[in-house]
């Protein structure tokens, strides 16, 4: 029982009369529902709606003032093998293939079952959300799973992303969604496949037609009288559409602030709402969706490697583990909490900036406080941040924070997050030493703290290999996965290109992240599981409050959200089931 909260939490293991007799005042009941859902981000909205549609009265209740939790703030890519989606664009996918390959990538990260639910249920949980919501999808050609070279990879990949959606479907409640974290530029409609080729719209003339494509949706879509909406915005507003036409009520500024547990099974949650605590019942099941603790300072110091700070993540603000410790507290086990959905960040003022394409394009590596490259700079997200943490050592090779060099060439040809190619880098960038400029490579390397020598050598070789189209030391370029952001302008490695136009540029990076993965372990129906494996009744989570399905590794563009969608699905549908 939470000390002096006054809210009526009966402990786990703890008799209900003597927890009562301990509650000096316990907190009134506000509600009672079938099922009460914890947060409005992708998982929790699709296991509202799917609860909803099976029958259930169903409650949200939402930590911020706004819904979509970190779903609507991100690119919203959903990876989902052998969905209707990707059969109707051709895709040559087989059950088979999906299976080999999640197995390969995720080891014995995540139990074999639990990755058989999510292959299984995830194809149905899309075509139940397109028959019960505005949302429709688009698959993004040619976005590689991460690995595609494993046995059932698939180079032209298996991701899918929303398509359009106008936000006149949700009428007053568009105010309330959560806003995005890079917005659209004002008259376009861009989509998240499009951002690879808008990198380019200067030098490329696909890159170009995309760009003119974007700004006439953008122009038809006012013509219409819309208010177009993409990626993850489309995601999480085309989800409370189908909450708003289910009928299920969604509390905003409603924190958790702990679970109801009685004879030992989860009975209902204790909330904070309108300046006072009370308790919403559950005669079937709490959904635990509340997104991970990338905010949670004291978390991310017990649990994870250092160097580490919230200041580097572009989770949600709220994400500050209430669901995972409330979980914990009525006897859950915890997994995965070591890691997170890593990606390399530069810590711009404000906000760090996740980088993607940046550290890809042709002209660009990165090195560490000794000036030296250690990794592929194209390689998947997550492994990067992966390689700094694994080999990082307090000495002058330390990789956090490391530094991605590029020259003027660079600037020249590509957009870097939205400052357009030639133009000046935001002062601001510069006080805040995140970015440092110089005309000379010694002169960057002062400016940098590493050893001038050391950064005149790793160039040299950097930019021999570079000409020659060919990375023996890193492999940039072996995988179809590292040619997606890339320059297909440039032979006879688009990933390559010479560090040799002044002036020359070096970009902070340190380890970012989309949200953590880490939290509450769950079997293959999405149950709660204590320490020794046996379920807590009535308790489930799903999304990054849940240990992740795909372990420590990243299956493809979509691996947080698809499984976060999955599993809420496959959560409503076993309280259904009853």
């Amino acid at each position: 029982m939470l000390a002096g909260a006054g809210a009526g939490v009966v402990a786990a293991g703890l008799p209900a009369a003597a927890a009562r007799a301990a509650s000096v005042a316990p907190a009134p009941v506000v509600g009672e529902y079938d099922v009460v859902v914890v947060g409005s981000g992708a998982a929790g909205m699709t296991a509202a709606l799917t609860a909803a549609k099976r029958g259930l009265s169903v409650l949200v209740v939402e930590k911020a003032p706004t819904f979509g939790g970190s779903a609507a703030r991100s690119g919203a890519g959903i990876w989902l093998p052998n969905n209707s989606v990707l059969r109707a664009a051709g895709v040559p996918d087989t059950p088979e293939k999906a299976a080999t390959y999640l197995a390969a990538v995720v080891g014995d990260g995540a139990p074999a079952d639990r990755q058989r639910a999510f292959l299984e249920n995830g194809p149905r949980m899309l075509d139940f959300v397109m028959a019960n919501s505005p949302l429709r999808f688009r698959f993004m050609e040619g976005y590689s799973d991460y690995y595609p070279e494993l046995p059932g990879g698939l180079p032209n990949g298996r991701s899918i992303e929303p398509d359009q959606l106008d936000g006149n479907v949700l009428g007053s409640e568009l105010a309330h969604l959560n806003p995005a974290y890079m917005p659209v530029p004002a008259g376009m409609v861009v989509f998240s496949q499009d951002y690879k080729w808008l990198t380019l719209a200067a030098v490329n003339a696909r890159g170009a037609a995309v760009s003119a494509e974007c700004l006439a949706r953008g122009t038809a879509a006012a013509l219409r009288g819309e208010k177009p909406l993409t990626m993850g915005q489309a995601l999480a507003a085309g989800l409370r559409a189908g909450l708003l036409r289910a009928g299920v009520p969604v509390w905003l500024e409603c924190p958790l602030v702990d679970l109801v547990v009685e004879g030992g099974a989860v009975t209902g949650v204790v909330v904070h709402r309108e300046g006072a605590q009370g308790v919403v019942r559950a005669r079937r099941g709490v959904v635990v969706g509340s997104g991970g603790f990338e905010h949670d300072a004291a978390m991310r110091a017990r649990y994870q490697q250092q160097p580490i700070g919230t200041q580097w993540t572009v989770g949600a603000k709220e994400n500050t583990g209430d669901g995972i410790r409330a979980g914990e507290r009525a006897g859950a086990a915890l997994a995965l909490m070591e890691d997170a959905w890593w990606g390399p960040a530069i810590p711009l003022p404000g906000e760090p900036y996740f980088c993607l394409a940046e550290r890809t394009l042709p002209g660009g590596l990165m090195v560490n406080a000794a000036g030296a490259r250690f990794v592929n700079e194209a390689a998947p997200y997550s492994d990067v941040v992966h390689v700094m943490y694994d080999k990082d050592r307090p000495a002058a090779g330390s990789h956090i924070p490391a530094w991605l060099v590029v020259d003027q060439n660079y600037r020249n040809r590509y957009l870097f997050k939205d400052v357009l190619p030639t133009f000046v880098l935001p002062d601001a960038w510069y006080a805040s030493g995140a970015v440092q400029k110089a005309w000379t490579w010694d002169g960057l390397a002062g400016r940098m703290g590493v050893p001038a020598g050391a950064l005149r050598a790793t160039l040299n070789r950097f930019n021999a290999q570079a000409w020659a189209g060919s990375d023996p030391d890193f492999r940039r370029g072996d995988s179809a996965y590292d040619h997606y952001y890339t320059d297909p302008g440039v032979h006879p490695n688009s990933c390559l290109a010479p560090v040799w136009v002044p002036p020359f540029y070096a970009f902070r990076i340190v380890p970012g992240d989309l949200g953590t993965k880490g939290g509450i372990v769950t079997d293959a129906r999405a149950r709660a599981l204590r320490p020794d494996g046996s379920v807590i009744r009535g308790l489930y989570a799903a999304g990054n409050a849940s240990a992740a399905v795909m372990g420590r590794s990243y299956a493809g563009a979509g691996s947080t959200i698809g499984p976060a969608m999955t599993f809420g699905y496959v959560a409503a549908n076993d309280i259904a089931a009853g």
